[in-house]
């Protein structure tokens, strides 16, 4: 082996140490925004009252996501009764717009900064894509927190 190969053997070993890195310092928040855009990509994200209520009660939702400042009261506890009645796990984010966002109801700059986000109180994932170490945190979170239940 000569010196080269060693030093490229050398900075393969570096890169990989830094991607696990990455991985370990997913918070909650940064996988739950990863596994709505793959949901979303794979055509498995429901936004909106009306379709996430249809899809909870097609029994076809696998996670509900639910913004905590909603105006409306009326609106959350039906979202919440239908996700108890189909023991969908829920996910409470902090704010609407930071929710719409995610879901990719947002116009972008060119650095990619969100300019304008849309409001949306409730979001459903039916289908969550290919599998990733995302979704795998957030699994594990939904699992503590039914574990505490």
């Amino acid at each position: 082996m000569s010196a080269e190969e060693e030093v490229v053997a050398v900075e393969e070993v570096e890169e990989e140490v830094e991607e696990v890195e990455e991985e370990v310092s997913l918070s909650l928040l940064d996988a739950l925004k990863e596994v709505l855009k793959k949901a979303l990509i794979h055509d498995g994200l429901k936004k909106g009252l009306h379709e996430c209520a249809k899809a909870i009660d097609r029994q076809t939702a696998k996670l509900c996501c639910l913004a905590k400042n909603c105006d409306n009261a009326e609106y959350t506890k039906l979202i919440r009764a239908l996700c108890a009645e189909a023991e969908v796990p829920i996910i409470m984010v902090d704010e609407g717009k930071e929710l719409g966002a995610m879901c990719g109801l947002a116009k972008l700059d060119d650095e990619g900064e969100v300019k304008k986000a849309v409001r949306t109180t409730c979001a459903v994932v039916t289908d969550f894509g290919e599998e990733s170490r995302a979704l795998s945190i957030l699994k594990d979170y939904l699992q503590n927190q039914t574990e505490e239940e």
